[in-house]
């Protein structure tokens, strides 16, 4: 019997492609190759889509020398030159894509959408929330109007910023005390993250911002607790046992996340019980109220003077690399990696079963 073909997707033109490709590794060296035929497809910074050779070559030389010898398929719709499309040959010849791609043109529903259009079955969110999930401002406004608690936050476009200066700083100001968080709206791995004390530090940080997205996202700061929670399914989705990322910066920002070895992750977290069921809760609300499918991971604020938990944000393609929370919390909740995958690519094929039971033409054709 010939075994299904995994796509595994990678890389991508967003500040994040270093971190796709070690998620991607992760991924690949789980997968149970006696239950798939996995296909490496790598995307470069420029947005060019790589056959599987040369994405494999580009795993090894990234720290994968123990995949240098993983089977490819042959055919010569494996076989082409890299270019801004994939042949839809090669798309038509998968069975199921897993999409490790972090960040704009990945996660914000663009290849969701090129798979969509492929009908090629995927993991993970459908093209709506993805791009929900991408876009900070968004997400919260749907947060909101769905009742879920969020912290006090503003979004600044950078036309105003660059017009108005003076202007968007009185307003902060006047909303917001210091220190308040500035970040890109639609950048991930906290890219771009600036915790601001004073109006100095939040001209600085806005003008950063504002060079990595045309929106910017100011956020009022609590003296917080990071916790997060694994999601896993499509209607009717199950939430993992609860974590803890502990920094030893003063916050959760890219070099706490991928370059500081102290920064700690506990699992199951230490919180009450009460506490932990309301993350859990909260958690598949929010998953809910974004429309998501096949995984999510939500982060959370724990205000340590009020107790109060407040909804950061859902990531539609959390991390796998193999100290990533995503997986660890599974693994905890009783799912160990290579399971995880197989029920990824199972809520993948049943989304993609489900919409083709949806009628495309009238009653009358």
């Amino acid at each position: 019997m010939t075994k299904p073909r995994l796509g595994v997707l990678f890389g991508g033109r967003s500040g994040e492609h270093e971190i796709s490709i070690i998620s991607a590794r992760s991924v690949i060296r789980a997968a149970d190759r006696t239950k798939y035929s996995i296909v490496p497809l790598g995307i470069t910074k420029e947005g060019r889509w790589l056959c599987p050779a040369p994405s494999l070559d580009l795993l090894v030389a990234c720290g994968g020398d123990d995949l240098r010898g993983l089977p490819l398929p042959d055919g010569p719709q494996f076989t082409w030159e890299a270019s801004l499309l994939p042949p839809a040959a090669a798309l038509a010849a998968l069975d199921v894509v897993f999409p490790v791609l972090h960040g704009p043109y990945g996660e914000d529903g663009t290849v969701q959408g090129l798979l969509e259009l492929a009908d090629v079955p995927y993991v993970g969110a459908g093209v709506a929330a993805s791009a929900v999930g991408m876009d900070k401002a968004l997400q919260k406004a749907i947060l909101c109007r769905a009742g879920l608690p969020v912290v006090r936050y503003r979004t600044v476009l950078r036309s105003v910023w660059e017009r108005h200066p003076q202007e968007v700083m009185d307003a902060i100001e006047a909303e917001f005390p210091y220190p308040c968080f500035v970040k890109p709206v639609n950048l991930g791995s906290s890219v771009g993250i600036s915790k601001v004390r004073d109006r100095e530090a939040l001209a600085l940080a806005l003008f950063e911002a504002a060079q990595l997205d045309r929106k910017v996202l100011v956020e009022e700061g609590i003296p917080a607790r990071e916790i997060e929670c694994a999601v896993l399914g499509n209607e009717e989705p199950q939430a993992s046992v609860v974590g803890e990322i502990i920094p030893h910066r003063e916050f959760y920002d890219y070099e706490a996340k991928y370059h500081d070895d102290r920064t700690e992750l506990v699992v199951p977290a230490d919180l009450p019980r009460h506490v932990a069921e309301e993350v859990r809760e909260l958690a598949l609300q929010t998953y809910r109220a974004l429309d998501c499918a096949g995984m999510g991971r939500v982060d959370f604020f724990l205000d340590r003077n009020t107790g109060r938990v407040y909804v950061n944000e859902l990531n539609t393609i959390p991390g796998f690399t193999s100290v990533s929370m995503y997986p660890r919390l599974w693994e905890a909740s009783g799912l160990p990696y290579p399971d995880l995958i197989d029920r990824l690519v199972a809520l993948a094929l049943e989304r993609h079963q489900d919409k083709r039971r949806t009628r495309r033409t009238t009653r009358d054709e």
